[in-house]
């Protein structure tokens, strides 16, 4: 089975209530993050037109990341209908994305977006808005109880939710190892998994993430293929 055959069973399975800075959201298998209280759906580090990048660079990827992607990214909004989305940052995979961009592709995100408040969280690959889709470009916004950015801010903890660190569980079991992306959180700041399909990835145990959370509280929720899995850090390799 590959890769995108799995992300696509996913979207069957249940995703999993958790509190964040004293509100209820739903990591779901996909990799979004849902808070119903709001009508919020959030998404990060999506990397599209990743393909595209390469290739002006020489470098040729398969070009179905776009394609493959944005397939994903409908499926979920049609589970949740949200009113409102906070895409945050590293929506294109570089500054000239969305204006390169396939009008097939572009239709469809636009079709995606129409009739929802759209936020494009500005990321260090896309710092400017996006050319030719609509929506709205911050640097952070502040919904309820959280604080949406594209870094984490080691000066800020509750209710911070951020990407950019594609956070990943390696899990270790009967002799056998699996990795996997996950939602990094200790309850109080969350860290979401990207959502492009070509995108890596970066243990949670490496120092990038020091001093983000709360070491005894905090928990990878790993996406598996049947459900996700909430597992303490500490239960986690390297």
């Amino acid at each position: 089975m590959n890769a995108l055959a799995r992300r696509l069973r996913r979207n069957d399975c249940p995703g999993v209530e958790m509190q964040l800075a004293g509100a209820t959201v739903v990591c779901d298998p996909s990799g979004v993050l849902y808070a119903p209280s709001e009508r919020l759906l959030v998404v990060s580090d999506l990397h599209l037109e990743k393909g595209a990048a390469f290739a002006r660079r020489g470098m040729m990827l398969p070009p179905y990341d776009t394609a493959a992607t944005l397939s994903l990214l409908g499926a979920a909004l049609e589970r949740y209908d949200p009113a409102r989305v906070i895409c945050l940052g590293d929506s294109f995979h570089d500054r000239h994305g969305a204006a390169f961009m396939p009008a097939v592709f572009r239709e469809v995100l636009v079709r995606l977006m129409t009739g929802r408040d759209w936020i494009w969280i500005a990321g260090n690959h896309d710092p400017e808005p996006p050319a030719f889709v609509g929506g709205e470009t911050l640097e952070t916004i502040g919904v309820g109880s959280w604080t949406f950015r594209h870094e984490p801010s080691p000066a800020s903890r509750i209710g911070e939710v951020a990407g950019h660190l594609h956070p990943v569980a390696q899990v270790s079991a009967g002799g056998r190892s699996s990795r996997s992306a996950c939602f990094a959180s200790d309850g109080d700041r969350m860290i979401m998994p990207s959502f492009g399909v070509t995108t890596g990835g970066l243990n949670v145990l490496d120092r990038a993430f020091h001093g983000l959370f709360d070491p005894v509280r905090a928990k990878a929720y790993v996406i598996g293929i049947a459900q996700i899995y909430p597992i303490p850090f500490r239960s986690l390799c390297r």
